[in-house]
């Protein structure tokens, strides 16, 4: 049987990688994104030269001067942009690491399509190209809510209230009290923690210092009341004093006391019974209500709708023109390999060979994806490893070991004789 006479169309393959692509060819191009081909002057301008060198380098590395390879430069620039923006996302993965611990609760931004702080927006100030400042955002936050618990400080507002006891009444509901007394700190039915409950009786401080005013007596600590003559002066810390006049005045409020309460459920219960003339005339208490978690105060802000984790970070993507040699080198070796992957995923639709007439042509498209999976996992790996040893955290142990060293080396350094 005679071989039948072909007539294709065209004797060369349409799509075929070229040697090179000028640099203005890149700019009429539609990447896929468009991120970086329609940014600034000079990013577009570096970008174009750089994705069209990349396709002369990978038709050089894919042997493209030997046997034809079925991409078009729009295959390559399309790798290219993957490969920056791949380059991208890792980096901004690494800073948030460092970053995010400081600047929680510091303004966001709203973000375009791309991922990018919307422009003319107050808050793009380019945060990934930032040092920020060490400023322990968290364990502050944190420190404040403790400091809730222990009546310092913290991030809730604490008021006092009182009322006037009433003869023969025992039992006083503080949270009714305080709900009816502050309409606008109660809502929603929310519950009043009470920290402090006290009464006021004369100051009985001159009891301390006797009626000299304790002259040359402050700081004797084992003989105060019994005199005071100009042989017992000595010098202590102001603080001191001040700490034992508080704790002998608490002294009397406690054991001295005629009441004691009991506080159960925001209820209060006074011991003894209060009578008509012989009950203080007013009892105070010191309470706050705690908020939810989510709740803002109105008069002061806490970074509650600011950066809450690392989607809300107010990151570009890396310019371009922002990443040096090194940046530059591994996004050609990953636009390679997404090239790779390009070809082996067009060979294999021919399913791994080519008829022609009295033969067929094998395609190594399976070498080509396992390359491309390899190679992409490998230079990912590569980049993380290398940031990994290079987080805040990192570099201070670093610098900690240096120090140990030097110190061990000047160590062995004999010290010079001094002469007068």
């Amino acid at each position: 049987m005679s071989q039948p006479t072909l007539t294709p169309a065209s004797s060369t393959p349409t799509n075929i990688l070229s040697s090179s692509s000028l640099a203005s060819t890149a700019f009429t191009f539609s990447y896929p994104f468009g991120i970086y081909g329609s940014g600034g002057p000079l990013e577009s301008q570096y970008f174009a030269s750089g994705a069209s060198d990349q396709v002369a380098f990978t038709y050089k590395k894919l042997g493209g001067d030997v046997l034809d390879i079925e991409l078009t430069e729009g295959n390559v620039f399309a790798a290219y942009e993957e490969a920056v923006l791949e380059y991208s996302y890792i980096i901004n993965l690494h800073q948030a690491k460092n970053a995010l611990s400081n600047v929680l609760g510091s303004a966001t931004a709203s973000f375009d399509h791309n991922g990018n702080p919307i422009a003319g927006d107050a808050q793009n100030i380019q945060a990934e190209l930032k040092y920020p400042k060490f400023k322990l955002t968290y364990p502050v936050r944190v420190a404040r809510g403790l400091a809730k618990y222990a009546g310092t400080n913290g991030d809730v507002r604490h008021y006092s209230a009182s009322f006037v006891p009433t003869g023969s009444v025992q039992d006083y509901d503080l949270q009714e009290i305080i709900s009816s007394s502050f309409p606008d700190v109660i809502t929603n039915n929310q519950r009043a923690t009470i920290t402090n409950v006290w009464y006021k009786t004369p100051f009985n401080m001159w009891r301390f210092f006797a009626y000299y005013g304790a002259l040359n007596v402050i700081g004797n600590l084992s003989t105060y009341g019994q005199y005071s003559d100009d042989s017992t002066f000595e010098v202590v810390p102001t603080w001191q004093n001040k700490a034992q006049a508080m704790a002998y005045e608490d002294s009397l409020y406690t054991r001295v006391s005629h009441f004691s309460f009991e506080l159960i459920d925001n209820r209060l219960r006074l011991f003894p019974v209060p009578e008509s003339g012989a009950t203080p005339d007013r009892f105070w208490f010191r309470f706050y209500v705690d908020g939810g978690a989510y709740d803002e105060d109105s008069t002061r802000k806490e970074g509650m709708d600011g950066v809450n984790n690392m989607n809300t970070l107010p990151f570009n993507n890396i310019g371009y023109t922002n990443i040096n040699s090194i940046g530059k080198q591994w996004i050609r070796r990953y636009a390679l390999a997404l090239t790779k992957e390009m070809l082996g995923q067009i060979r294999g639709k021919f399913g791994g060979s080519v008829p022609i007439p009295g033969d067929t042509v094998s395609l190594n498209s399976g070498d080509l994806l396992s390359q491309a999976s390899s190679e992409k996992d490998a230079l990912k790996t590569e980049l993380n490893g290398i940031l990994d040893q290079l987080t805040y955290v990192e570099l201070s142990k670093k610098d900690a070991e240096l120090v140990k060293t030097n110190d061990e080396i000047f160590a062995k350094v004999p010290m010079p004789i001094f002469q007068g």
